[in-house]
C-alpha cells in the first residue's frame, strides 16, 4: 500500500465533504465501498486517522476483516479492541460497515464467539475471505465437501440473522475434469445459507463478471471492485479498464447485490471515485 501524503489528505478532505450527501449519485444508489485488506498495514498503525482518511476520499462504507483472523496480516492490533469500540470508531469516522471478512478456520473453530463479535459490530454480513484447496491436486470432491461444511455455517449464522457469504479468487475459475469450480460451488452451496462475493478481478482471465450475475440470479451479496487493462495487463482505476460497468451494474440488481467494495491500492482507490460518483445505475 502507498502512503497517504498530506497533500492527498487535504484535497480529498474537500472532495469527501462535498459528495458525501450524494449517496444517490453512485452506482445502484448504494455507498461507496471499500475493502480494508489494502490498507492494512495503514490501520494497525493509525485504525482512527486511517478511516478519516477513508471517509475524506469519498467512501461511505467499509468491508472490514476480522482482527483475530487477520492478525498476522496487520489487523493485530485491533484485536485488543472490543467489537462495540470498533464499531465506534468506524462511526465517529462517517462511516459504516456491515461485512466482514474471515478466515473458514476461525469460523469452524469458534463459531459462537465470532458471530457474538459480528452483531457487536453490526454485520448483516459475515463473508468467507478462502477455503484451503489452492494445491493443484484438489479435487471436485475437495471443493464439494468444502461447499457442504459452508452450508452448515451458514445455517447457524442464519440463525443469528447474518447471512454467510463466500468470496471468490482466480482459483474457482480454473477446470477440473471440465468442470469450472466455481458452477460446482454454485451447485453445492444452498442459495439461501451462502451468497456469494463476486470478485469481478477473473475478467484478467478472460471471463464476463456479468455474464456470472445474470446466470445465477439472486445468488450474489456483494462485489469486490476492480478494473483491469488489456492493453497494459495490470490492474487500473475504475472506469479505466475494460469492464462494462454500466453492463455489471445493470447485472448485479439480477444478482441481487447489496453492496461493493473497492479493493486495491489507495492512488487505485482514490482515482476510481470520480468515475464511480458519475455512474447512476
Amino acid at each position: 500500500m502507498q502512503s497517504i501524503s498530506r497533500r492527498e489528505f487535504l484535497y480529498v478532505s474537500g472532495l469527501g465533504i462535498a459528495t458525501a450527501m450524494k449517496l444517490e449519485a453512485t452506482p445502484l444508489g448504494l455507498p461507496l465501498g471499500l475493502q480494508t485488506f489494502p490498507l492494512r498495514v495503514a490501520i494497525g498503525k493509525d485504525f482512527e486517522g486511517t478511516l478519516r482518511q477513508i471517509a475524506a476520499g469519498g467512501y461511505q462504507m467499509i468491508e472490514m476483516c476480522s482482527p483475530a483472523g487477520f492478525e498476522k496480516y496487520g489487523f493485530g492490533p485491533l484485536a485488543k479492541m472490543q467489537a462495540s469500540e470498533i464499531k465506534s470508531t468506524i462511526n465517529n469516522a462517517g462511516l459504516g460497515c456491515e461485512s466482514c471478512h474471515f478466515q473458514i478456520s476461525e469460523l469452524q473453530q469458534n463459531l459462537d464467539d465470532r458471530i457474538a463479535f459480528a452483531k457487536e459490530l453490526g454485520l448483516k454480513q459475515m463473508i468467507i475471505a478462502t477455503v484451503p484447496l489452492w494445491r493443484n491436486d484438489a479435487t471436485l470432491a475437495d471443493w464439494a465437501q468444502a461447499a457442504g461444511e459452508m452450508n452448515k455455517l451458514g445455517e447457524r449464522t442464519r440463525q443469528a440473522g447474518i447471512q454467510l457469504g463466500y468470496h471468490n479468487h482466480n482459483i474457482e475459475f480454473k477446470e477440473i475434469g471440465g468442470v469450472l469450480i466455481y458452477d460446482e460451488l454454485m451447485k453445492r452451496l444452498d442459495p439461501e445459507l451462502v451468497k456469494m462475493q463476486f470478485q469481478v478481478l477473473v475478467i484478467q482471465l478472460g471471463y464476463d463478471p456479468a455474464s456470472y450475475l445474470t446466470k445465477y440470479p439472486g445468488r450474489f451479496i456483494s462485489l469486490h471492485l476492480y478494473d483491469w487493462s488489456t492493453t497494459e495487463k495490470k490492474i487500473v482505476p475504475i472506469g479505466q479498464g475494460s469492464i462494462d460497468w454500466k453492463k455489471l451494474f445493470a447485472a448485479a440488481k439480477t444478482g441481487g447485490v447489496k453492496n461493493y467494495f473497492v479493493e486495491m491500492d489507495w492512488d487505485l482507490t482514490l482515482a476510481s471515485v470520480p468515475y464511480l460518483r458519475s455512474l447512476k445505475a
